[in-house]
């Protein structure tokens, strides 16, 4: 398996009025859990708290992995994540 076989894109969009980050893909290893993604969230939006959901419903914990969630989310193995400051489905 080659090192790019690693990665996994994540693709982030706003929901329910939250700002849009300027990076909106980024790569992670496939080996992360779901937290990385949140506490770059966090950061992204200078913000403690972020709500997250996958297919605009499920919300993972933040020890799911990412290649797990990636295999039963992804969309053409991006995983698409919808971030928000307020609850905004679930």
């Amino acid at each position: 398996m080659s090192q790019q076989d690693d990665k996994v894109v994540v693709v982030f969009r706003a929901a329910g009025g939250a700002p849009i980050l300027q990076q909106s893909k980024v790569k992670v290893s496939s080996d992360s859990k779901f937290s990385k993604l949140v506490m770059f969230l966090r950061k992204q939006l200078k913000t403690d708290t972020v709500f997250v959901y996958l297919r605009e419903a499920f919300i993972p914990t933040l020890d799911d992995d990412i290649a797990l969630l990636t295999q039963a989310y992804g969309i053409d193995g991006k995983l698409h994540v919808n971030y928000a400051m307020t609850p905004a489905w679930g």
